[in-house]
C-alpha cells in the first residue's frame, strides 16, 4: 500500500466549516464573523462563504450580536452542557418571548452560588434597561434575581443573602432581610420589580427550572405603563415551560416553568 493509499481524502472546506460549528457550538456568547475569521485564521471572505452555507443549511443562525447555532444542530448528539447549545436555546426562547409581548427579554442562571445574567434579546420598540449594577450585587433588587431566590431551598436563600448585602439602588429597593424573604416566601409563580432596580422602569419575571437548572426569564417594561396581568404572565409561564422541556426538565411542578455576561 503506497504512502497515497493509506492516508484518507479529506475535504479542507468541510474541515474548515465543521470548525466554524465548533467554536460557535463552544461559545458562551454570539460570536460575530470577523471574530469567527481571527480564531481560524480564514480570510474574511472564505469566512463569510462558509458561514453564508451553515445558515442556509440551518446549523448556524445570524444574530444581530453574531452567529449562534442553528435549528438543526441540536439534531447531533451532543451534550446540553455545551455553552452553545444552551446559548441558542435560551436565544430562541427569548426571541419568542420579545416578538410576543415587544419588551426587551433577559435571562439569568443560578450557578456555583451566584447569579448570572446569560442572554438578553432587546425589542426594537422597547430598549433594555440600563444595566449599572451587575446582577451579583442586585439580585434583590431585579425580578430575575427573586424570581431565582424564591425557587432556591431555604438554606441556599439564607446562605446566598448572608453573602450579598441588600443596597439601597432606588427608593423603593426592598433592603431590609426580612421584608425580603417574606416576599420571597409569598412568590406567587412570578415575580415582579417596581423600579426597585431603575427609576422608571418595572420588570416580571417567571421560573426556568430543569435539571441542574435553576433560571429566570423576564421582561423590563417602562413602569407607566407595565400592567402585570394574568394574560401577561401566562404568555412568560408558556415560553418558560417550553425552554425547561428544552433543557431536559422532566416534568413542571405547579408553579412556574426553570457562559455568563455579568450586568
Amino acid at each position: 500500500m503506497t504512502a497515497t493509499e493509506a492516508e484518507p481524502t479529506l475535504i479542507g472546506s468541510v474541515q474548515r466549516a465543521l470548525r466554524l460549528v465548533d467554536i460557535v457550538a463552544n461559545s458562551a456568547r454570539p460570536l460575530p464573523a470577523k471574530s469567527l475569521a481571527a480564531l481560524t485564521g480564514l480570510t474574511p471572505g472564505t469566512t463569510y462563504n462558509l458561514l453564508r452555507t451553515l445558515i442556509h443549511e440551518g446549523y448556524l443562525a445570524n444574530e444581530p450580536d453574531g452567529l449562534v447555532l442553528g435549528s438543526r444542530f441540536p439534531t447531533f448528539r451532543t451534550e446540553l452542557d455545551s455553552r452553545g447549545v444552551f446559548l441558542a436555546r435560551v436565544r430562541a426562547a427569548l426571541r419568542e418571548v420579545t416578538d410576543q409581548v415587544g419588551a426587551t427579554a433577559y435571562l439569568s442562571r443560578y450557578s456555583d452560588g451566584e447569579m448570572h445574567l446569560v442572554d438578553i434579546v432587546d425589542a426594537v420598540r422597547s430598549p433594555r434597561i440600563e444595566l449599572w449594577v451587575g446582577l451579583d450585587s442586585s439580585a434583590h433588587a431585579t425580578a430575575l434575581g427573586k424570581q431565582i431566590l424564591a425557587d432556591l431551598a431555604c438554606d441556599e436563600r439564607l446562605d446566598y443573602l448572608s453573602r450579598h448585602r441588600l443596597e439601597e439602588l432606588t427608593p423603593r429597593t426592598i433592603s431590609d432581610r426580612r421584608t425580603l424573604l417574606t416576599q420571597l416566601e409569598q412568590s406567587r409563580g412570578f415575580a415582579v420589580d417596581r423600579e426597585e432596580y431603575s427609576v422608571g422602569n418595572s420588570c416580571v419575571a417567571v421560573p426556568v427550572i430543569a435539571p441542574g437548572i435553576t433560571a429566570s426569564l423576564a421582561i423590563s417594561l417602562p413602569a407607566d405603563r407595565a400592567v402585570v396581568d394574568e394574560s401577561l404572565v401566562a404568555t412568560l409561564q408558556q415560553a418558560a415551560r417550553r425552554l425547561s422541556l428544552q433543557l431536559g426538565a422532566d416534568s413542571l411542578g405547579g408553579g412556574g416553568a426553570g457562559a455568563e455576561l455579568d450586568i
